[in-house]
């Protein structure tokens, strides 16, 4: 095992990732500037990459975040989707963090790791894990109940006759009753097997808004 390294001046770093061109490191960048400003402390430097969550830990330039980070710094993200795209994935990183006595943040969930591996922080990510797959399902649920109301009021779901339609628009209302229920565009864009930037693409010939109300 490493020693663990130890910094005499401790650091806050923020890890801000997007997963295309299309969107913007802008909007993570400011809550995380305003979560500074709220708890009086300063961001000391931004690490900031565009690349999908399905690239490597080395690619997503986690490993080298890992091996910068010292004894007393700081992580700071906006939300945990952010480190990786699978539960397991993101509590290997933050137990990481832990054994290296390194604080972290996570803005959206309001988790607060103090970097010190504890029954606490066991028991706070292990129920993070079980909240996400109850969430998951939640969200099916409720999309399954909207399409049974949808097929109730006489709306029809499958695809619409006509050339040069979208896969996507037979599942219409299935994808919109999914943006309204929380899921992201981007395990939209995964379930349906079209790229971010087409799916991006059909919301707007769709006249579907980025940011739908629930």
């Amino acid at each position: 095992m490493n020693p663990i390294k130890k910094n005499p001046a401790p650091r806050i770093i923020a890890y801000l990732r997007i997963s295309t061109n299309e969107q913007n490191l802008n909007g993570q960048k400011l809550e995380l500037l305003e979560y500074a400003r709220r708890n009086d402390i300063t961001i000391h430097d931004f690490v900031e990459v565009t690349i999908s969550s399905r690239k490597s830990i080395q690619a997503r330039k986690i490993n080298e975040l890992l091996d910068d980070l010292a004894a007393g710094d700081m992580l700071l993200v906006s939300e945990l989707s952010r480190l990786g795209r699978s539960v397991g994935q993101i509590i290997k990183i933050v137990d990481t963090l832990i054994k290296n006595h390194v604080r972290f943040v996570a803005v959206k969930e309001s988790i607060k790791i103090h970097g010190k591996q504890n029954i606490q922080t066991k028991t706070m990510i292990t129920m993070f894990g079980l909240f996400a797959e109850i969430e998951r399902d939640l969200i099916s649920e409720r999309t399954k109940q909207g399409l049974q109301a949808a097929r109730a009021k006489g709306k029809i779901l499958g695809r619409p006759k006509g050339p040069g339609k979208s896969k996507l628009d037979r599942f219409k209302p299935e994808i919109e009753a999914l943006l309204k229920n929380g899921s992201s565009k981007t395990f939209i864009a995964k379930r349906y097997k079209t790229s971010l930037p087409n799916f991006y693409k059909w919301m707007k010939k769709h006249g579907i808004p980025l940011k739908m109300s629930t």
